[in-house]
């Protein structure tokens, strides 16, 4: 059986002996099979170093490329984006808050004038940009307004966003225009993905409501009281809360 051995160890018997000389044997093989990895690996970083130095300096280059695309291209392009924002968006505001020449309001805030880009100009010239994606919103819901529903949708459905209201209002916004289009399926759908969106006291009950009348349009009387009396219970407060009893009452014949 082998046994430590200490600093200065000098065999007493022919077996301690042997023990000894086939471990300092190992130890040695293991120096030299380290010694041969060793140099092997040097060798081939030698035979290789043009290429390491290639991938090295690709990496490199690619790593000084992005920052500098983020900060020269990219930063200058949201800005830039975002002032051409400022035109459309009066005109946008504008229609929304009068009570007539909305279509000639919107269709300003859409295709630009005196120079100035719309939300159209802004989601092409400025594509990948947050101003481009706002660009969407606002034009979705330009068309929306003036009931060209296929062209809402376009838009619409370009809009990313996880903001609690205009993420809410944007599929909201979709419901309505398959409504229009006399799809009621496509329309609840959005409703509920709407609603579900985010749960605060303004997007929440407007299209659970929504969501309730659709069903009950449908004659999916069950869905739609459940629909309803989530207003009922959750937000008592809200406008949709108004004449919700009756709704309630509506649902539950048959339901």
């Amino acid at each position: 059986m082998a046994t430590y051995k200490k600093r200065g160890f000098k065999p007493k018997t022919k077996v301690e002996a042997q023990e000894f000389e086939e471990q300092e044997s190992t130890t040695a093989e293991v120096f030299s099979s380290l010694d041969e990895g060793a140099s092997r690996t040097e060798e081939w970083v030698s035979k290789n170093q043009n290429y390491i130095l290639g991938i090295i300096g690709v990496v490199a280059v690619a790593v000084l490329g992005y920052l500098a695309y983020n900060q020269f291209v990219l930063k200058p392009k949201e800005a830039n984006a975002a002032n051409e924002m400022y035109y459309p968006q009066q005109y946008f505001d504008q229609a929304l808050n009068s009570t007539t020449a909305k279509d000639s309001l919107f269709t300003l805030a859409l295709e630009g004038a005196e120079g100035k880009y719309g939300f159209l100009d802004i989601i092409e010239e400025y594509s990948g940009t947050k101003a481009a994606n706002l660009a969407n919103y606002s034009a979705g819901m330009s068309y929306l307004n003036m009931n060209k529903y296929q062209e809402a949708i376009d838009y619409l459905e370009d809009f990313k966003s996880d903001d609690a209201i205009l993420g809410a209002l944007a599929k909201g916004g979709l419901g309505d225009a398959f409504m229009q289009l006399d799809q009621p399926s496509d329309a609840l759908g959005y409703y509920e993905a709407a609603f579900k969106h985010s749960d605060n006291e303004y997007t929440t009950p407007k299209f659970l409501y929504k969501a309730g009348v659709t069903a009950l349009e449908m004659g999916n009387k069950t869905k739609a009281l459940e629909y309803f009396q989530r207003i009922k219970d959750e937000f008592s407060g809200s406008q949709a809360a108004t004449s919700i009893d009756a709704f309630i009452g509506i649902a539950k014949t048959g339901a």
